[in-house]
């Protein structure tokens, strides 16, 4: 990327910082020796983060961003900023307007992103997460076997993803969808002075480096195997792919810093695939304290095994190794349970 890792200490904006891939996104740019500034709408759980990690108060501040969604939002935030990662995004199934709650919200947050990185030259790369989401065509089935590339898109219509009838599930996937092609449709007309790349992820899984001190206030992907573990019914996989959360930032760091990667569009997946019931395998091995307690099916639930989604190109090319499932699943569940043992105690 340009001079970009050349300047002494490249300070970089974190959007959605405090949440739970954000974090771990900040985390990944301090250990580099970065500056970060994290955008976040709570200031208070900035506050958390700092105090979180003290050895690095010179090089992380936080700025508060109430509303994403406005062409000003980011004129503060972006003042001497180099690169941006652009994690924040609207999420939440309990929802009673899609377009105004969820897709128009996505789409306004990456405008306004780009709008205010625009006015910045010293801004050369934005990076942009995005999801298996925006990829997924729910309707296409195997056989023939097929494989998921960055080079598709789910076929959703604008009108299906904002209709009040729709599932909100469905309506997320249309709030991903159309705020990537925002981002894409703004470079090709604006022509900015930076170049971006968007990740799409599947689920993400892992250990917690965002505030919260209660197993309550796990984000959605982790709470799927904290519920496995907790003796609740499993959830059904929807999709088999998935990645651990400090891959995925590694990737974003990646992607900010590597030349090849510029206005490029990355999937990227651990190469197994899994199911909550591969979770509650590895859950009853590690952990004595899950046995009895975890609520295994009458019937085993199986891994879906009938298309693939490449990985190997992100790896290849951001230069990431995926951690294994077993590995993910363990540094979750164990840290959760002592959080939730330190609450009860």
């Amino acid at each position: 990327m340009g001079s970009f890792g050349a300047s002494q200490t490249p300070y970089v904006l974190v959007t959605g910082a405090t949440s739970f891939i954000g974090a771990h996104v900040v985390d990944n740019l301090l250990h580099r020796g970065f500056r970060v500034r994290g955008a976040t709408r709570s200031l208070e759980k900035g506050d958390l983060m700092l105090q979180a990690r003290p050895e690095h108060a010179s090089k992380l501040d936080f700025v508060q961003i109430k509303d994403f969604t406005t062409a000003t939002s980011f004129d503060e935030a972006l003042k001497d900023i180099e690169g941006v990662i652009h994690v924040a995004s609207p999420f939440s199934y309990d929802v009673q307007d899609n377009e105004q709650e969820l897709v128009l919200p996505a789409i306004k947050g990456v405008r306004s992103v780009l709008e205010g990185a625009a006015k910045h030259p010293s801004i050369e790369r934005v990076v942009i997460t995005s999801s298996f989401a925006s990829v997924l065509d729910a309707n296409r089935k195997a056989p023939p076997r097929f494989t998921y590339t960055a080079e598709d898109w789910n076929p959703l219509s604008y009108e299906e993803s904002t209709n009040r009838e729709t599932p909100a599930v469905i309506a997320y996937r249309g709030s991903k969808k159309f705020a990537e092609l925002e981002a894409w449709n703004f470079v090709k007309e604006k022509k900015p002075s930076f170049e971006i790349t968007t990740l799409c992820p599947p689920m993400t899984f892992g250990p917690i480096r965002h505030p919260i001190s209660k197993a309550t206030q796990l984000n959605e992907s982790n709470a799927m195997l904290w519920k496995v573990a907790s003796g609740e019914q499993f959830p059904v996989a929807r999709v088999p792919f998935w990645i651990d959360v400090r891959d995925l930032a590694a990737a974003h760091v990646e992607a900010l810093l590597r030349p090849g990667a510029a206005n490029k569009r990355y999937t990227v997946s651990a190469p197994e695939k899994f199911s909550y019931q591969l979770a509650a395998d590895v859950m009853l091995e590690e952990f004595d304290w899950t046995k009895g307690q975890i609520n295994i099916p009458e019937h085993r639930q199986h891994i879906d095994d009938t298309y693939d989604l490449d990985g190997e190109t992100a790896a290849k090319e951001l230069g990431i190794t995926y951690t294994p499932f077993c590995n993910t699943v363990k540094d979750l569940i164990s840290q959760v349970a002592n959080m939730e043992a330190g609450r009860t105690n």
